[in-house]
């Protein structure tokens, strides 16, 4: 159980009851504090400090209010300078069908042309998904950029159609210019579980100590902690589910394959 005593982050101690690996802890921290929204898309479109002039959620919740079929999915849409569109989304439960999904959420928010609008004001697009799983296992990397290009000469089609991963499971594999641009610091930090490990990680930019403080404050909201509590109970239940389709199937697998073989010795005993 955390130690609160003090109302301090520099005096929390112990577990952290919900982290940013909580879709709803790290959508009610993004929307709650602008500076860590600001710092955290910096770092991952790799932007020189000022370049964020303005960040508008262009779907924000309710904090602490219970979820409907809008607010199910806790992707976060924000309009960067007026100019650009951005879909942040953290994935702890491994999807199958991630790169579908991706794409999907991406064409949404590529189509935000205007009525009277041409296509020259298709503003740019990213969907940035912060999984705690691989997509493609067999090409591991800690944070990659995707774009469609084209297939013999490798020239990307369209720049402004951008879909990019960071892999919480591949921290040791951040590259140089990651490290540049802090990703493994805020890599870390999403993975962090005690608020010692915050602590540590707050000395190292101040976006970090607000994310830090913002979690420590969003942490003993009761309504906040309820609902982080309801989407891991959501959680337990999907992987309870999967787990038994995964028996059935195995134990269907077995039937067959003893029908199977049965069939066979039936088959062997006839051309006797």
């Amino acid at each position: 159980m955390n130690d609160f005593q003090g109302n301090t982050f520099q005096n929390a101690t112990g577990k952290i009851d919900y982290t940013l690996m909580n879709d709803y802890m790290f959508r009610a921290v993004l929307q709650e504090n602008e500076i860590v929204l600001k710092g955290l898309i910096s770092s991952l479109l790799h932007l020189p400090s000022g370049a964020i002039q303005s960040t508008t959620i262009l779907n924000p919740i309710e904090l602490g209010k219970a979820f409907n079929d809008k607010t199910f999915v806790l992707d976060i849409k924000v309009l960067l300078n007026d100019e650009t569109i951005i879909n942040l989304e953290m994935q702890v439960a491994k999807q199958d069908f991630w790169t579908n999904r991706s794409l999907s959420y991406l064409c949404s928010i590529f189509q935000n042309l205007e009525s009277g609008d041409d296509y020259s004001n298709v503003k740019p697009a990213y969907h940035i998904g912060i999984l705690d799983f691989s997509p493609f296992p067999n090409y591991p990397e800690f944070y990659a950029t995707n774009q469609m290009i084209n297939v013999k000469k490798h020239y990307i089609y369209n720049g402004n159609f951008t879909l990019n991963v960071l892999d919480l499971t591949q921290i040791h594999l951040a590259t140089e210019e990651d490290k540049a641009y802090k990703i493994d610091y805020w890599a870390k930090l999403f993975k962090a579980k005690t608020w010692e490990e915050l602590r540590m990680l707050a000395q190292k930019d101040n976006a970090f100590k607000e994310t830090c403080e913002t979690v420590y404050k969003l942490n003993q909201n009761e309504e906040v902690r309820y609902l982080c509590e309801m989407r891991e109970e959501g959680q337990r239940i999907l992987r309870t589910y999967e787990s038994l389709l995964k028996m059935k199937d195995e134990k269907l697998a077995e039937k067959d394959a003893m029908i199977a073989a049965l069939q066979a010795q039936l088959e062997a005993y006839q051309k006797q």
